[in-house]
C-alpha cells in the first residue's frame, strides 16, 4: 500500500523536517504481512513513554507505579486508527453492542531476542496474532509481532508458536500497567487470536485511518 502522505510533497518536507511517526511514516507495501512500527518503549524503561499526537515527539506519560515492565518492544503501527471498523470487528467477535474505537493508532508489541536500548525508532515486524482487549467500552487491541529476521522469534508463524509464559507476561502487563492507587479500571482481554485475525484488525485500522485522515492527504497534495 502506497503512502500517499509521502508522495511527493511529504518526501521533500522530510528532507528538512522530522516526519511525524504516526502520519509521516510509511506502514510498508507488504502490510499487513510485514509492517513498519514505531517503538515508544523497551523492556528497560521505568517510565511510560508515548507519542505526543500533535508534535510527533515522545513524551513521558507517567512513571510506572509498580515493578512491572513491558516484556517486549512496544509502540504503534503508523497510519492506523482504531475507530468504527475496528470496533465493529470487536463486536462481531465478542457479541457486545456497546464497543467504540479508542481513537488511537493500533498498539503493537514485538518479540525479539535482541536487547534494544531505547525507543523512538522504527523497526520492521511480522504480526503473528494479538489480544482482543476492551478498556471500559473501547476496543484496544494489542497486536503481537516478531522482529523481522530475528534469530529466535523470526520463524514464528502464529501466536500459537509462543510459549504460554510469554503470553501470560504480556497479558499481565496490559491488564495492570494503567493501574493507579484508588483508581477503578475496567479492562479485560476477551480473546487471544492468531495471525489471520491480527491481519484483519490491521486492515480495518488502516481503513479507519484512511477515512479519518483523507482530508490530510488532500491538504498536503495542494501545498
Amino acid at each position: 500500500m502506497s503512502n500517499k502522505l509521502m508522495d511527493p510533497i511529504g518526501k521533500l518536507m522530510g528532507l528538512r523536517y522530522k516526519s511525524h511517526p504516526w502520519h509521516g511514516v510509511d506502514i510498508g507495501p507488504e502490510a499487513p504481512e510485514i509492517i513498519t512500527c514505531f517503538i515508544e518503549m523497551v523492556p528497560t524503561d521505568t517510565v511510560k513513554y508515548e507519542i505526543d499526537k500533535e508534535t510527533g515527539y515522545l513524551k513521558i506519560d507517567r512513571p510506572q507505579k509498580y515493578s512491572n515492565v513491558i516484556p517486549a518492544l512496544y509502540g504503534f503501527i503508523p497510519q492506523t486508527f482504531c475507530s468504527e471498523k475496528v470496533a465493529d470487528y470487536c463486536m462481531q467477535k465478542t457479541g457486545r453492542t456497546d464497543i467504540v474505537g479508542d481513537h488511537d493508532p493500533l498498539d503493537i508489541c514485538i518479540l525479539s531476542e535482541k536487547a534494544i536500548a531505547h525507543g523512538d525508532i522504527l523497526v520492521k515486524a511480522r504480526p503473528i496474532g494479538g489480544f482482543r482487549m476492551i478498556d471500559d467500552n473501547q476496543a484496544d487491541d494489542k497486536i503481537v509481532a516478531v522482529l523481522k529476521d530475528d534469530a529466535v522469534y523470526g520463524d514464528y508463524k502464529d501466536l500459537s508458536d509462543c510459549s504460554l509464559m510469554v503470553l501470560d507476561r504480556l497479558k499481565h502487563y496490559f491488564l495492570t500497567y494503567k493501574d493507579l492507587p484508588g483508581r477503578q479500571r475496567n479492562a479485560e482481554i476477551t480473546h487471544t487470536y492468531g495471525i489471520d485475525e491480527a491481519q484483519e484488525v490491521i486492515r480495518r485500522s488502516m481503513e479507519d485511518y484512511r477515512l479519518k485522515f483523507e482530508n490530510l492527504r488532500l491538504m498536503l497534495s495542494n501545498v
